[in-house]
């Protein structure tokens, strides 16, 4: 076999003046000065191609970090947090032996040029941040956003997306629990992929990545390394799409989740034996990202003989082995005397181990090629000392001007059969329509332990069986409500993820977010960057719930066109016993149907205006935290004393789509009161915050009056669930069969892609 040549750091030293394509790479001229003064040399071919990488947007963090630190200095004291930002993913305490980690991740730009493989490595790569931790993946989730749902690409991307989530979560086993899909013409060639993955581990348990201990081994586990996702993260993830779409194509990441399978339960079973020290998972940037990552935690040097490494591709040369993303891979810090066990116990499951270098002395990162050093580098200066870019920012030129433009200047139905009519467009358009041809590839029942999941408004999932302990999760967004304010949109997505758990009946504990934008080298995007990071920080402040870690994606634009600021918030909630949990859907025939909260005419940003007018202005609901919290306190109590047959929050198409819902859920009819000298138009279709919608035993009904005025939550008694009538009925408005708004409720999407 030849052997790829490698530009040695030798070579490096005595041809300064080489010319290298470091503006390819997507390095500019002032950060390879940088990288030159950092190393007193010119970088040689593989150090350039590793500073790319982990000098990208991607990695590094390099435009957001600056913003990104509001989370840690406004982080709310919490007594449950084990692990903070930092590390692959925060962890809480749940109990006093188990503890949960979690996380939500972008994979967007692969899944445009890839939509199944894109989709399916990033539930892969987020399944195996997890891992890292030392817990068991128990669960998946994902927030999707797509183009116009009309669109010949959405019909291109968004079955490959759904069948790659789909795909890879079912085949480990995982039940996917719930999530968004969302369209708008905004994410036309940029589609959003944020997976989340929730785990469970002993808390003795915790792992975390930094290389430590002179003499120790570092051992790389999984699949081989191919050519697959060169360039990734420094070209797809952190560069701007031109108009007719990414002109540089790296190859995208190529999954396999039953190599997944056996490396999780490898992996664990090293935890287990306590046979590591430290791990890392290998995605974005692959082994450049684990080995100065890890080095760079443990303050300690690394030795790494790359010929040493399995690959798929005999003729790869260094440069591409240290960025290819192939995915299905770790990187374990082993002691010498523990090495013989763990190349066994990889033996045993299928998964190829391999010793590939040792942890040093210093504080120098050095790999050679069959000999010759081709890398020597400071691993601080790759994972940690990057440029950091206080970037300008500038509110928007035209934002005053759409902001005032608010929907009540649009035609509004002005009798009750136009009314009807309103509902059943909304009910029939994409964003509000069901998604059971979607939830229907995902495996949500696997292992077991779900106990929500989707259409209910959260995902929940029993940890233990004796104690029936357990968590819920949702995630939230509006791009529409950000793009008009970003501050108050992001909180109000944190409030919708919050109320989302709470209506269930689990606390909320904790947060992680995923913050897609546009280019960061427009003021315009880092200014709603910058006010949606300080509406996340002073909501997580305020309600009491950490953010534990997350993910930034930037460059969500094709040309000049960005996308709606489109921060997606996940919020965990602890349920002490999940059988009593609450779920959504009218059931017992004479349950009163009452509504917490205020209800004000807020029809700005809302479905109604974009589905029936294509209308975009004024300003989103307002956010009031306090009410949230005051809210939570009651469905939180509500569900542990039993006083709910069912409960639904309201957000996007307001009451009529809750009630429609909650009414199709289990087939269950209702009659509606409108309150007297209220519009019906505006009380129905509204976007107001902070409210629920829940249906009660009549005997029940002074117990949760009390519970609601004690905590200072309006109440209002609107109708009565008439589970066998066959109908919606809004009293002296209109009526409506659940078989008619069933058909428009359920047949768009099968209509669109099935």
């Amino acid at each position: 076999m030849t052997v790829p040549t490698a530009d040695t750091v030798t070579n490096a030293t005595a041809t300064p003046q080489e010319v290298q394509p470091y503006e390819e790479l997507g390095l500019k001229s002032d950060e390879y000065s940088q990288i030159r003064e950092i190393l007193g040399r010119r970088p040689t071919q593989t150090e350039l191609a590793m500073y790319s990488v982990m000098w990208s947007e991607h990695c590094s963090y390099k435009s957001s970090k600056v913003h990104l630190r509001q989370f840690g200095e406004k982080a709310p004291k919490s007594d449950r947090m084990l692990v903070g930002m930092g590390e692959n993913a925060g962890v809480v305490q749940v109990s006093d032996t188990l503890a949960i980690t979690f996380k939500i991740e972008s994979h967007n730009h692969p899944s445009y040029v890839e939509p199944y493989q894109g989709a399916a490595t990033g539930v892969g790569g987020i399944v195996r941040d997890i891992l890292t931790m030392g817990a068991r993946p128990i669960a998946v989730m994902d927030s999707l956003r797509f183009g116009a749902a009309d669109h010949p690409d959405t019909a291109r991307v968004l079955p490959g997306v759904v069948a790659g989530v789909g795909g890879y979560g079912n085949c480990l086993g995982l039940p996917n629990i719930g999530g968004e899909v969302v369209f708008d013409p905004c994410y036309q060639g940029n589609p959003l992929v944020n997976a989340l993955c929730v785990g469970v581990m002993p808390t003795d348990r915790i792992q975390l990545s930094a290389a430590t201990g002179v003499g120790n081994l570092v051992v790389l586990l999984g699949a081989k390394t191919g050519r697959d996702g060169i360039g990734g993260v420094s070209v797809l993830a952190s560069a701007t799409f031109d108009d007719d779409g990414p002109a540089r194509r790296p190859s995208v990441q190529v999954g396999d989740p039953f190599a997944e399978k056996l490396l999780i339960e490898s992996c664990l079973e090293l935890y287990d034996r306590k046979l590591v020290t430290g791990i890392q998972d290998l995605g974005g940037a692959g082994l450049t990202c684990a080995t100065t990552e890890t080095a760079a935690m443990g303050k300690s040097g690394m030795r790494v003989y790359l010929e040493r490494v399995p690959l798929r591709e005999p003729s790869m040369a260094p440069h591409e082995i240290l960025a290819s993303e192939s995915q299905e891979r770790m990187l374990a810090i082993v002691t010498p005397e523990n090495l013989g066990e763990v190349l066994a116990l990889a033996d045993k499951w299928g998964v190829l181990a391999t010793a590939i270098g040792e942890v040093t002395e210093g504080d120098r990162l050095v790999i050679s090629w069959h000999g010759q050093t081709v890398v020597d580098v400071p691993p601080a200066s790759l994972a940690d000392e990057g440029p950091v870019y206080h970037r300008p920012y500038e509110r928007p030129a035209d934002l005053s001007i759409r902001q005032a433009d608010p929907a009540s200047v649009l035609p509004r139905p002005a009798t009750g059969a136009e009314l009807r009519s309103t509902l059943l467009k909304l009910l029939a358009s994409p964003n509000l329509a069901d998604k059971t041809w979607i939830v229907e590839q995902y495996d949500s029942y696997v292992q077991g332990n779900s106990v929500l999941f989707q259409p209910e408004d959260a995902g929940m999932i029993r940890l233990d069986e004796e104690s029936n302990l357990g968590v819920a999760i949702a995630t939230d967004a509006n791009g529409r409500y950000c793009a008009m304010d970003p501050y108050v949109g992001a909180q109000l997505a944190y409030a919708e993820a919050y109320r989302n758990v709470t209506v269930t009946g689990a606390r909320p504990i904790a947060v992680s977010d995923c913050l897609n934008f546009g280019s960061p080298e427009d003021p315009a995007v880092m200014w709603q960057f910058s006010e949606a990071v300080r509406g996340i920080a002073d909501a997580c402040q305020q309600l009491g719930t950490p953010v534990t870690g997350g993910n930034v994606s930037f460059y969500n634009q094709t040309g000049q066109t960005a996308i709606h600021p489109t921060p997606v918030v996940g919020v965990l909630g602890l349920m002490d016993d999940v059988t009593k949990r609450t779920r959504m859907g009218f059931t017992a025939d004479g349950d009163r149907l009452v509504l917490l909260g205020t209800t004000r005419e807020e029809l700005d940003c809302s479905e109604w205006a974009w589905v029936v007018h294509q209308h975009l202005g004024g300003r989103p609901p307002a956010v009031d935290l306090a009410a949230e919290q005051a809210l939570g306190e009651v469905l939180i109590a509500v569900s542990d004393r039993g006083l709910a047959t069912s409960a639904h929050d309201l957000s996007e198409g307001g009451l009529a789509i809750a009630l429609v819902e909650s009414a199709l859920r289990h087939g269950a009819g209702a009659r509606v009161d409108v309150p007297a000298g209220v519009s019906p138009f505006g009380w129905l279709l509204s976007e107001s915050a902070h409210r629920a919608l829940l249906s009660v035993a009549p005997e029940q009904l002074d117990a949760l009056r009390t519970l609601a005025a004690t905590h200072g939550v309006p109440y209002a008694e609107i109708g009565t669930v008439e589970a066998d009538s066959g109908e919606l009925v809004i009293e002296h408005v209109f009526h409506v069969s659940l078989d008619e708004l069933a058909t428009a409720h359920r047949g768009t999407l099968p209509k669109l892609f099935g």
